[in-house]
């Protein structure tokens, strides 16, 4: 590969990661159509020159530009998944809510609602509080969370495994 080649496809990689905080390894490689070993060779590089940083979060390596700190890289790594997105968009536009209200307002059953609620307090992005029996949900920093769920945008197979999973919690709700 030429340098101008090499140069274009780093550059490449850099603005994916730079336009979609927060990118695993395998959508970079299936979104820019490139070969794993090229993508991680860019990557590789990239970090070393302190122009991405790599971040270890829920079971896979997510890609940031470096000013985004530790709590919204870990917002970041969540907002992805198109079901704790709907949650953080939920508390959003309604403010705190009972978990079992949340999960009756996405669509979603009380144990994956708590799958993912499990994941956002453990980022920060959310805290429960108890309320006598009743568990209440509220963002930690609404305003922030708020401009990170607009930069996040989740791939079609984090789409897919949610709906997959919002199809199975609907038939075996029936």
């Amino acid at each position: 590969m030429s340098e101008t080649a090499e140069n274009a496809t780093r550059r490449a990689i850099h603005d994916h990661v730079r336009d979609c905080p927060g990118v695993h390894f395998n959508e970079l490689v299936r979104v820019l159509d490139l070969a794993p070993g090229q993508v991680q060779y860019h990557l590789k590089r990239l970090i070393r020159a302190d122009r991405l940083v790599a971040d270890e979060l829920f079971g896979r390596t997510h890609y940031y530009p470096p000013e985004f700190d530790d709590w919204e890289r870990a917002a970041l790594a969540l907002l992805h998944r198109e079901t704790s997105a709907d949650i953080v968009a939920e508390l959003l536009a309604a403010g705190p809510l009972g978990a079992g209200e949340t999960a009756e307002r996405v669509g979603i059953a009380r144990s994956t609602c708590s799958w993912h609620v499990d994941r956002l307090v453990e980022a920060g992005v959310v805290r429960t509080e108890r309320d006598g029996n009743r568990v209440v949900l509220t963002l930690s920093a609404p305003e922030r969370t708020a401009r990170l769920l607009q930069r996040a945008e989740p791939s079609l197979p984090e789409r897919l495994v949610d709906r997959f999973t919002r199809l199975v919690d609907s038939l075996l709700a029936e």
